[in-house]
């Protein structure tokens, strides 16, 4: 009988290895299969047999599962288009993307800008920058023009909707409505345009569609900060600038120039996440990379309303931020 458990674990072990061997570099190193020997030994020699390889199965079927998400397939210089690819998150995904061998079309704002040119310098003969202006539905179709004409019958691979906006972080009350336009114009229905267009190749291709968000990563420029606080004060009624007093809107950017402290500049973490959901066989539906970025989440989705409301209100008094028609002790009574 002890033999017969000993060759189940020695199957399951090898099962495992086998799925390990196709997938090395997600993994990380050979410590992964380590880590499983040592605790086949510890299950089978702290419990009885029974238990001992109940529990090791388990553990063995898990890892199987998680070898089995990290799978990749071959790049075989397969298209990729990308949005917003002029400067930060976007043209750090080209670059990358045209190390590993894939045919990368990075579609920019300004295609004679110091971005595109970089991207040309840089990069392989595979790249192709290409102007798309996401809001402009004529520039995008032109875009497709391009990409049908390049890979043909190949179809395209993937569409990475990067492409995204600044937007100041103030009270809605405060925010003018063309900001609201122009962030549903690129952030939105740029997106969707492009999904629209591209997606007859996606299906030849049956390849992947890649949305990215933010929580935090545009941040813009201290430049950028001082034209959208004058277009606050520039255009609230009165009454408004009564409540929220100017000292308020003042430090709004603040909580920018806080961002800026606090995150890091390192990209590498997105771009494994966009690497994975290309290449891997099994794509997560929903990737948060970044430091505490599932955190927040979790918050936001899993905690009363009521609860996150007074967390952020306790956090804006202690930091003396808070409108000033909130910060009058009768109006505070009332509310």
């Amino acid at each position: 009988m002890a033999g017969l458990c000993l060759a189940a674990a020695a199957l399951l072990v090898a099962t495992v290895l086998s799925k390990y061997k196709k997938s090395p570099e997600q993994v990380g190193s050979q410590a992964v299969c380590l880590a499983l020997g040592l605790w086949a030994a510890v299950c089978l020699i702290s419990l009885s047999l029974f238990w001992g390889l109940a529990l090791f199965s388990l553990s063995c079927l898990l890892m199987y599962t998680y070898l089995s998400e990290q799978e990749w397939l071959p790049v075989d210089q397969k298209a990729v288009l990308v949005t917003g690819s002029d400067c930060g998150l976007g043209h750090a995904i080209c670059k990358h993307l045209d190390k590993m061998g894939f045919t990368v079309f990075a579609g920019v704002l300004n295609e004679q800008g110091s971005g595109a040119e970089e991207l040309r310098r840089s990069c392989s003969s595979r790249l192709s920058v290409l102007q798309m202006d996401v809001t402009k539905p004529e520039q995008v179709k032109e875009a497709h023009s391009k990409v049908v004409e390049k890979v043909q019958d190949k179809g395209l691979w993937a569409v990475i909707n990067n492409a995204g906006i600044f937007g100041f972080p103030a009270d809605g009350e405060l925010i003018p409505m063309n900001e609201y336009k122009q962030c549903m114009a690129v952030n939105f229905f740029g997106a969707v345009e492009v999904t629209k267009t591209f997606l007859p190749l996606l299906r030849r291709s049956k390849g992947r569609l890649v949305n990215i968000s933010s929580m935090g990563e545009i941040t813009g420029t201290s430049d950028m900060w001082e034209m959208h606080e004058k277009k606050i004060l520039e255009h609230l009624p009165r009454e408004v600038l009564a409540d929220y007093g100017e000292d308020y809107i003042l430090t709004l950017k603040h909580f920018l120039a806080h961002l800026l402290d606090t995150a890091s500049p390192d990209f590498s973490p997105l771009i494994l996440d966009v690497q994975h959901a290309l290449c891997a066989k099994h794509p997560a539906a929903f990737y948060s990379p970044g430091k505490r970025a599932f955190l927040w989440l979790c918050m936001a989705s899993i905690f009363p309303t009521g609860l996150n409301d007074y967390l952020w209100k306790t956090n804006a008094t202690k930091a003396r931020h808070m409108p000033r028609a909130l910060s009058l002790p009768n109006r505070n009574k009332a509310m």
